[in-house]
């Protein structure tokens, strides 16, 4: 059952981010010391999960007046169990509910379990010309942070 993560579970929701980053070594994809972003999270209300402990979450905030998808990360021994499909139905829920135009996100682009997953659930590739000025600066961070080191993203569905 997905709900909004309690604040005593955010600590342990970094071995989930860092169980499910390892598996972009699969695909050559090795991140900088430093990327994660759940660690940073002081608020519960960002993150929802799933799982006693959690062994998915999606973390989430506004841009440019629509809801934004952060990270969506399931630990590789949960996969393959629907996680990842019931946090997104979440996630859009909430963006519907609290009258989100849009729900957008950055992703890696030829990466199985990124972009054509997130296709899978109706998302589109937003051409950088509709991007508003707070992604624009979220796809600036992401390429100084050294995240971008495979072809990268954004895209965009309707809640």
């Amino acid at each position: 059952m997905v709900r909004w993560a309690e604040k005593n579970e955010l600590p342990g929701l970094v071995a989930v981010e860092l169980a499910a980053d390892g598996l972009f070594e699969q695909v050559g994809i090795v991140f900088p010391p430093g990327t994660t972003q759940i660690e940073e999270v002081r608020d519960p209300g960002a993150v929802l999960v799933e799982g006693e402990p959690p062994a998915g979450f999606a973390l989430i905030g506004w841009v440019d007046g629509g809801l934004h998808l952060e990270q969506l990360a399931v630990h590789p021994d949960s996969m393959r169990q629907g996680i990842g499909g019931r946090l997104m139905t979440a996630v859009l829920d909430h963006a519907r509910a609290a009258g989100a135009p849009r729900v957008t996100l950055t992703t890696f682009r030829d990466v199985p379990w990124n972009a054509p997953w997130y296709e899978r659930h109706g998302f589109t590739v937003l051409p950088e010309q509709e991007w508003g000025p707070r992604l624009r600066d979220l796809v600036r961070q992401e390429r100084e942070l050294g995240i971008e080191v495979a072809p990268r993203v954004v895209m965009h569905r309707t809640p």
